[in-house]
């Protein structure tokens, strides 16, 4: 039911956190992955896990906030596996920290830029190759439930990781005569390099806020990946997936 034999998807951020354990999942699927990351070595490591599970991988060097980067990455990516199936645009950040009255405009653009028109302008390629190859496709993108709950003192990360919701419906609309499907994965709090370096009382609240009692582990959020990727989500299109332990319907 979910064999990805002969699919190819590129996965931004590939190399670590989420991105990284999506790619688990497919390759354990059968799927061809494309890891788009920054850091060289990093995407050398991650290439080299998941060909150990047997995968057939390939790792470019690609900022997604760059369009001559994208450009460059999706190039050499066809270059290498012929078509792209799906793509998932999961790199992102962050973005800036604070009161949202005294950040700069430049602040809030950067996030802008980090989190939504990363989104916009890595789907924009595979679009276009997907409409011109006439097969369908997916488009998944990497919210949270931050777009959801709302986050103090990260105003711009719970504001563009609603916007990719909006992007996601209007998308989904536009594409869905042509067999595209466009979602997103709202995860809650998920064992990460990067989560794992808030407080312990942070953590210990994301515990108490879990209907289950515990936070997500990244071996979590692979089928997902594998989900929607596969033709067993072709009808479903424009909609906001959340992978969070019951987090946003259980009370502090």
């Amino acid at each position: 039911m979910f064999d990805l034999s002969g699919h190819v998807s590129i996965v931004t951020g590939g190399n670590g956190g989420l991105g990284l354990a999506y790619c688990r999942g497919l390759i354990k699927a059968g799927a061809k992955v494309a890891i788009w990351g920054r850091n060289e070595q990093k995407n050398s490591e991650a290439a080299e896990e998941l060909r150990a599970l047997g995968g057939e991988v390939k790792a470019f060097v690609c900022d997604v906030t760059d369009e001559a980067a994208i450009a460059d990455a999706f190039a050499k990516t066809l270059e290498r596996f012929g078509q792209v199936d799906s793509c998932f645009a999961n790199a992102g950040g962050g973005g800036f920290r604070g009161m949202s009255h005294t950040t700069s405009r430049e602040d809030w653009l950067g996030t802008i830029d980090l989190n939504l028109m990363s989104v916009v302008q890595t789907w924009k390629p595979v679009t276009e190759h997907m409409l011109a190859r006439k097969a369908g496709g997916k488009l998944i993108v990497t919210s949270s439930v931050a777009a959801l709950v709302g986050t103090g003192g990260a105003a711009g990360y719970s504001t563009t990781k609603a916007a990719v919701r909006g992007l996601v419906q209007a998308l989904a609309i536009e594409l869905g005569q042509a067999d595209i499907q466009v979602n997103a994965i709202l995860p809650g709090f998920i064992e990460t390099e990067m989560s794992l370096q808030t407080s312990e009382a942070f953590q210990a609240a994301a515990r108490r806020r879990s209907a289950i009692g515990r936070i997500g582990k990244l071996e979590d959020m692979e089928g997902i990946a594998v989900f929607l990727a596969s033709n067993q989500s072709d009808f479903m299109t424009g909609q906001s997936v959340v992978l969070d332990g019951g987090h946003t319907i259980h009370p502090m």
